[in-house]
């Protein structure tokens, strides 16, 4: 897991596919179902974002109040783990996928400009 500065861990991947394999082995739902199941848990996560940012920000007059931009941070932090485990779900090369589209992100975004 992380170490005792909060950093990540040293394998990400390892510990995306214990997750993977704790889900699964505990998976009521299956199959192609399961897996569109695993993948609208994303959309779930993304929404605890909106909700904590809304909190954070007090634009809920009812509410107030109610989050903090920690409760955020640990919200998008969810977002990835459910995206990286959603990834291993569809693919066991998840891995390999995942670093070949940030290598072409990167080569894209980062490269200088004409």
């Amino acid at each position: 897991m992380s170490d005792d500065r909060g950093n990540a861990p040293e394998d990400l991947w390892t510990t995306i596919d214990a997750l993977w394999t704790w889900l699964e082995a505990d998976q009521p739902v299956g199959g192609r179902e399961g897996l569109l199941l695993r993948m609208l848990k994303l959309s779930e996560e993304v929404g605890e974002v909106a909700e904590a940012v809304i909190g954070a920000t007090g634009q809920n007059p009812r509410k107030g109040v109610t989050h903090t931009w920690d409760d955020v941070e640990a919200e998008l932090c969810d977002v990835v783990i459910t995206a990286l485990v959603a990834l291993r779900t569809l693919t066991p090369e998840a891995r390999e996928v995942f670093g070949r589209h940030l290598d072409r992100v990167a080569g894209r975004s980062l490269t200088p400009g004409p």
